[in-house]
């Protein structure tokens, strides 16, 4: 799937004296599109910047990854390979 703009990143934590901001992403596409550089086509304008973190839960697969933000060229954003901190296994 594509972004959508109207399902932005939102701001859970905002730096404090120069430390990162903390984002979430609630969507199905997978932690593998959303880490394409400039996937986040209004990241920049939202107030993502480098370093932040963001969250990104997939609705699909039902799993969460942690990602930072890396800005490439000016406003361009683009997030790191994100952790799995879940996953679809349940055991019980």
């Amino acid at each position: 799937m594509a972004y959508e703009t109207s399902n932005p990143p939102r701001l859970l934590v905002p730096g404090v004296a120069g430390s990162v901001n903390v984002w979430m992403y609630v969507d199905g596409d997978a932690t593998g599109t959303i880490d394409a550089s400039d996937y986040f086509t209004n990241g920049y304008k939202l107030g993502m910047r480098d370093g932040d973190q963001l969250i990104h839960v997939d609705t699909n697969l039902k799993v969460t990854s942690w990602h930072y933000v890396e800005i490439l060229t000016g406003t361009t954003i683009d997030l790191a390979d994100g952790t799995t901190i879940g996953s679809t296994t349940n055991s019980d």
